[in-house]
């Protein structure tokens, strides 16, 4: 076996070879895992390490802030400077109520003390302790270091605070021994792993807390080595080796803040503890890699050359076909249980899923190109449906500049370009349905609805085009009531764009028929045309966006491409359906809409009351706009009806205007170029002048967010650009008046 190792002359050494270098990876990856699951058990540890540490800091600085504020109460007492006899057994009552203090006392200046808990039998000077000179300097709370009581023979840490005059000089300090044993209470609480090891050092290195055999430590040094992790960042964890020879991992904590005090805790878990698991998992992965090696080894030695290799020439011979692109290439091999087997059917899979996707490549880079191409044509189409418009809104515009125009000629071209400029809001208003209604941020009120009214409302609106194009239009309706639950506006609005694209699509004099009828538990619209017919290939996607069918000068009214994907989706939110027919070009089209039926009760009435007609009254207008043409545009309409108008063109100029004119209607602009709309309406609205005017805002901004921040800043109306005259006609004539006028 060793002799075929060096000899790689056969299938066998060589599979043995190929089986040492196929688990050499995964020995290596064993090592690696084993080090990093050390590491990571490392990393846990420092984690709740630390947390361990702060919460033993936190309750030492809990002791120590009680300990201030019963100092505290201490230094506010008058009679502790009074009589000493009194002032010790005041606090020998406070001792008493407090059995984790072992004294209480007052030092003064000079370091007597002159009162004290404990009873002495000789003078205590203090004088030499650095707690108290510091409490006397620092004028606060200062926890000193280890002490050793003189009187009271226990371990401490004295705790002092400044008894302050009038004036905020120290004239005495009191202090509180503390047991101990007393701050190890948590400490003894705490469950370590066996050889952990807890403390709590001053600042100069003395313990004053331990875990275990605290009384054996208490006042003794730390090492140079443990001082020195105590004085560097706390929260940065540190291996050191302890006097019993145990590497161990600590992490450090402050006790308290804002100077409270100077010691610092630290908690250390040896690191064969905190490695344990990772290596016995390590050694256990190790006798696992070894079985694997042995048995791989065994399997390769006894696989024959006539078993494997006729069949893994045949899957090489595949496998090179495949890659020089004969992706019809298979391997031929019957398919068993074992793994050439499995490889075999594998690769025949691969060949058979390039296969697939080298087909599906081709058909998404077609799909690219037919995007691309309809792209170019809606942007081709958009420019031409933009232009046309503009051309007669252009011409009308010269005409009404030359002066030489007739009243006839002035009425006519007046009313060329407000048609021309409904189209070009038609046209926008596709666009930004388009794009809400894909975003999904389309809302229906859905309420039932007679078919007849939605039938009757989108006629009215597409009969200017049927009739400008002289259709036979005929419209057939049941007998009886046909009712859908659904959202007036947006169903009125899919019947108008079937309409208008039969109208469009239709040559003149053509017929176009409406028919509504019940079929089932749904309810039928129907328009069907003689008009240009469709192609198979135009109706597999007339409903998409931008689908056209081929433009010519005949059907120059062809619009974005955007109604009948609108038509679509908007049915569909309805919980309905819209299909297309038609038996070639030439040939006609057929429209059906399928909506769900309603239940019959009573439907709700669209019809809205007409107002009361209100005679023209005369008023103060202020016109904010920072587009000059727009600002006088509305200036000359509003003074046409024998308004006064006074024009800014920015926010401060408008809050100057409205302070010396006092305007009723207030029409402003949102996007001004020093101040926003919203903002200038707030302003407007905190001057006396124009608290009560009605603020309408005139803007490019139509989205519903955009209305909603508008009603929030105190807006009255909202109008988006261009402003529908009539509305805005109708709406001057109904405010009422803010200064008392008829």
């Amino acid at each position: 076996m060793a002799f075929l190792l060096f000899q790689l002359n056969t299938l066998r050494s060589r599979l043995l070879l190929l089986v040492m270098l196929a688990i050499a990876p995964i020995a290596i990856m064993t090592f690696i895992n084993g080090a990093r699951e050390r590491a990571h058990a490392v990393e846990v540890a420092e984690d709740n390490l630390q947390r361990l540490t702060n919460l033993a800091a936190a309750n030492e600085a809990q002791s120590l802030a009680g300990a201030r504020q019963i100092l505290r109460d201490l230094a506010s007492i008058p009679d502790l400077m009074g009589d000493q006899a009194h002032c010790s057994r005041l606090l020998a009552n406070i001792q008493r109520l407090n059995p984790d203090y072992v004294n209480f006392g007052l030092i003064q200046l000079n370091g007597d003390v002159t009162c004290s808990a404990v009873p002495s039998k000789t003078p205590v000077n203090l004088a030499d302790r650095s707690h108290f000179r510091r409490a006397v300097h620092l004028r606060r709370f200062v926890a000193g270091g280890y002490i050793f009581g003189r009187v009271i023979q226990k371990h401490t840490v004295n705790l002092t605070y400044p008894v302050l005059d009038e004036d905020q000089r120290v004239k005495a300090v009191v202090f509180a021994a503390l047991d101990l044993t007393r701050l190890d209470r948590f400490v003894a609480d705490i469950q370590l792993s066996p050889g952990s090891l807890l403390l709590t050092a001053d600042s100069e290195g003395k313990i004053i807390s331990r875990k275990p055999n605290p009384e054996q430590w208490f006042g003794k040094q730390v090492s140079p080595e443990m001082r020195n992790a105590m004085a560097a960042e706390p929260g940065k964890p540190v291996m050191l080796v302890g006097p019993d020879g145990v590497e161990r991992l600590h992490r450090f904590a402050r006790v308290g803040n804002n100077g409270l005090s100077d010691y610092t805790v630290t908690i250390g878990i040896p690191l064969s503890e905190i490695t344990a698991n990772a290596r016995h998992d390590q050694t256990l992965d190790l006798l696992a890699l070894a079985a694997t090696i042995g048995l791989a080894l065994l399997a390769a030695w006894f696989v024959g050359d006539v078993l494997v290799l006729r069949r893994v020439k045949r899957l090489a011979n595949t496998a090179n076909s495949i890659a020089s692109g004969t992706l019809e290439a298979r391997s031929g091999i019957v398919y068993g249980k074992e793994e050439i087997s499995e490889l075999a059917r594998a690769l025949d899979a691969m060949a058979e899923a390039l296969q697939e996707k080298e087909l599906q490549h081709l058909k998404a880079e077609r799909q690219l190109r037919e995007a691309d191409r309809r792209k170019d044509e809606f942007l081709a189409m958009l420019a031409h449906e933009l232009r046309n418009p503009l051309a007669p809104i252009s011409a009308g515009a010269q005409l009404l500049q030359s002066g030489h125009a007739t009243e006839a000629a002035v009425q006519r071209t007046a009313g060329i370009i407000v048609r021309q400029v409904h189209h070009m809001t038609r046209l926008v208003d596709d666009l930004l349905d388009v794009s809400r209604v894909t975003r999904g941020l389309v809302t229906l009120t859905r309420v039932p609805l007679d078919v007849a009214r939605i039938v009757a409302d989108a006629v009215e609106q597409a009969e200017p085009l049927l009739k400008s194009r002289e259709h036979r239009f005929d419209v057939e309706l049941p007998p009886f009531p046909l009712v859908v639950t659904g959202d007036h506006k947006r169903l009125v609005q899919v019947l108008v764009n079937v309409l208008n694209n039969a109208a469009k699509y239709t040559p003149a004099g053509g017929a176009i028929k409406l028919s509504a009828r019940a079929e089932g538990s749904n309810v039928k619209l129907i328009v069907s045309d003689n008009g240009i017919g469709m192609s198979p290939e135009l109706r597999s996607h007339v409903f998409e966006l931008f689908a056209q069918a081929d433009r010519n000068s005949d059907r120059s009214q062809g619009g974005l491409g955007l109604g009948l994907a609108l038509v679509k989706s908007l049915v569909e939110l309805h919980g309905g359906a819209v299909a297309v027919e038609s038996e070639g070009e030439q040939k006609g089209s057929t429209f059906t809409i399928t909506l769900p039926a309603a239940p019959q009760h009573q439907p709700v009435s669209n019809a809205r009351p007409a107002a009361a007609a209100k005679p023209a009254r005369k008023m103060q207008v202020l016109v904010v706009d920072d587009n000059v043409d727009a600002a006088q545009t509305l200036q000359l309409l509003l003074e046409a009806g024998g308004h006064h108008v006074c024009v800014a063109h920015s926010a401060l100029k408008a809050l100057e205007l409205a302070q010396s004119q006092s305007p009723e209607l207030c029409l402003l602009d949102i996007g001004l170029p020093d101040i926003n709309g919203y903002d200038l309406a707030r302003g407007l609205r905190a001057l006396p002048q124009t608290e009560r005017a009605t603020l309408v805002a005139v803007t490019g901004y139509g989205r519903r967010e955009d209305r909603e921040q508008a009603r929030a800043a105190g807006f009255d109306h909202y109008f988006v650009k261009p402003v529908n005259v009539d509305a805005l006609t109708a709406l001057i004539a109904g405010l009422p008046s803010t200064n008392g006028a008829p």
